[in-house]
């Protein structure tokens, strides 16, 4: 039980028996308050006891499928005609499908900090990928970088109402022990710490890099599977259900599908004769996670789970073009920088129980509202997550509430900050003057507004400042030269700018 008043320490003088004088120190803070460091920087559940396993039979599975780097428009449901991806395609169908979603972060580290906190991860320093031999001496390395320890992650929270959770996949929340899954609220683990991997087994022929590259089951207890990385992590998944289908539980299915390394199968290159190079591997493991994908959704219809499953599909960030011929159309940017095209993100959500379904939702959403929403399915007051950045989506969703979600978004990364304040996106950069687009119009950043909309300049930048003014420093940062090479690729992947002078 967490305890919101706090004791502070007393001295009691108490007389023996012998007349002799003893001075003892009651630590009732540390009594009453044990469970203070986990419970983060005022990020706590109700006073009431948690749920016991198996009390909360009624509540709903919850499913989250994350893919890594994919392309914004390399899905059949966003209009892809190169690549096939039936089983998500199918799914969209099914689902409520939400046309402006967001991350919190244009890269993998950060965007994760921001899905399993419900918070803008710069609120506690996540701001830059931790990626040991890239950062700067001038804050933490190597281990001491993850997921602070005082943060409150979806496993964390759902476990209190006697969900089972699994974290199977990509980790990217630190690699030393104390950042691990299973201390972070995940019961099980299978995996990897880093942020990428081959999909194939290290061996002899293959040798591992990393040490955080491994494949993991639980805690350090290390072996390679001899399947496709995507297969095996689906596999793993799908066991989970099954070993768990009777309570409820909480599978967040991390894929490193479609990041780096470009591995693909053979028989699935084989798909995509028409394509070469870099553009026929990410097709063609793109079309292997799909596969994988619909194996995992049939397993929760097999098994008579589906009906009550709340299950959201969506992406890490956008995809990095230059690197894994990932394509964003008809967005502008990439991975890495504030455009759309490194920002917005595919997002379908089903849950046929809970009333939500077929639709489409075009108000601004992000992925900070993931962890609020999965809270409120399986029962959680509001008044306890009232401190995250994210909302509850289920009242929008369902048209219980019609206003939007989130009138203001924020983004940030060193000098580089967005804001969208309703349909206005202000681009705050180092290198030249602020950019300013209407995404009503707008939704490939072409057409810069800032010249004949000096007002709405003035007033975005003061918002997004008055948001950093709320932040933490970053823990951590990586090297500057990296910020050049960002303001490169964003300028190599976006459409021509038309000045407005009128």
């Amino acid at each position: 039980m967490v305890f919101s008043h706090q004791i502070n320490m007393r001295s009691f003088k108490l007389r023996s028996r012998q007349g002799g004088s003893v001075i003892i120190s009651i630590l009732l803070l540390l009594l009453l308050d044990v469970n203070a460091e986990a419970a983060g920087d005022g990020n706590r559940l109700e006073s009431a006891n948690p749920n016991p396993r198996g009390s909360n039979k009624d509540a709903p599975n919850i499913v989250l499928i994350l893919s890594d780097d994919a392309g914004y428009g390399d899905f059949g449901f966003q209009g892809s005609s190169q690549i096939r991806t039936p089983n998500l395609d199918n799914l969209a169908v099914q689902s409520t499908v939400f046309t402006q979603a967001y991350v919190s972060a244009a890269v993998c580290g950060p965007s994760r900090a921001g899905i399993l906190t419900g918070k803008y991860q710069q609120r506690f320093g996540f701001e830059e990928n931790n990626v040991p031999g890239y950062m700067s001496d001038s804050g933490l390395t190597g281990d001491d970088m993850g997921l602070p320890l005082n943060q409150r992650t979806i496993g964390d929270y759902l476990t209190h109402f006697g969900y089972s959770t699994a974290l199977i996949g990509k980790w990217h929340q630190g690699n030393a022990d104390k950042f691990h899954p299973t201390k972070r609220g995940f019961e099980h683990f299978y995996g990897f710490r880093g942020g990428a991997r081959s999909y194939f087994e290290f061996g002899p022929n293959n040798p591992v890099s990393y040490p955080e590259d491994r494949l993991e089951r639980g805690f350090a207890h290390y072996k390679e599977s001899p399947h496709y990385l995507t297969q095996a992590l689906a596999d793993e998944a799908i066991k989970f259900i099954k070993q768990n289908q009777r309570e409820p539980f909480f599978l967040f299915l991390s894929f490193n599908a479609v990041h780096t390394p470009m591995d693909a199968n053979k028989e699935d290159l084989a798909q995509f004769p028409q394509l070469s190079g870099k553009r026929q591997r990410v097709a063609a493991m793109t079309l292997s996670m799909d596969r994988e994908i619909g194996k995992v959704l049939a397993s929760l219809d097999e098994l008579g789970l589906s009906e009550n499953t709340l299950l959201v599909f969506t992406n890490d960030n956008g995809g990095p073009s230059d690197t894994n011929a990932s394509d964003n159309t008809p967005l502008s940017g990439t991975k890495a920088n504030h455009l759309e095209g490194g920002i917005r993100v595919p997002f379908l959500m089903r849950w046929p129980a809970g009333n939500i379904g077929p639709n489409t939702y075009h108000e601004p959403i992000s992925t900070l509202d993931l962890l609020p929403t999965f809270f409120a399915a399986a029962g959680g007051k509001k008044s306890a997550v009232a401190d995250l950045d994210g909302t509850n989506l289920l009242p929008y969703v369902r048209g219980e509430i019609t206003i939007p979600p989130h009138q203001t978004l924020y983004w940030k990364k060193e000098n580089r900050g967005a804001i969208r304040h309703g349909n206005w996106k202000l681009l705050r950069f180092p290198d030249r003057p602020a950019e300013l687009y209407d995404l009503s119009q707008d939704i490939s950043e072409r057409h810069d507004l800032s010249a004949t909309n000096p007002e709405i300049v003035k007033d975005l930048y003061r918002r997004l400042f008055t948001w950093e003014l709320s932040l933490e420093r970053p823990l951590w940062q990586l090297k500057r030269e990296y910020e050049g090479a960002a303001m490169t690729r964003m300028d190599n992947f976006r459409q021509p700018i038309l000045q407005d002078k009128h």
